[in-house]
């Protein structure tokens, strides 16, 4: 019986494993571009970035830039894995209900 739970298991693990590829796949595809002080910064939903545009821009200017478009694209990352059960995936993977 115990060979039986362990194959369980892994099944298990491998199931969430490719749905966490999928979602990250997912995030990878979409982008955000924020603009801020002059500096455009294009990053993906997975915290990728794309392109920096700093316009001649100081670097204080262009962290700040970098800092918003993070946290617009982490918005919406979370946006999209509630679409896509994200959620209630990683609670399984936590041990969550």
């Amino acid at each position: 019986m115990a060979v039986f739970d362990r194959l369980q298991q892994l099944k298990e693990l491998k199931k969430m494993r490719d749905e966490a590829m999928t979602i990250q796949r997912a995030l990878d595809e979409e982008t955000v571009e924020v603009e801020k002080h002059g500096v455009k910064v294009k990053i993906t939903l997975a915290q990728r970035v794309v392109s920096i545009d700093s316009g001649g821009r100081g670097d204080d200017d262009v962290v700040e830039a970098i800092n918003d478009a993070i946290k617009e694209s982490q918005k919406q990352a979370a946006r999209k894995m509630q679409q896509m059960g994200g959620f209630d995936s990683l609670k399984g993977m936590m041990g969550g209900s």
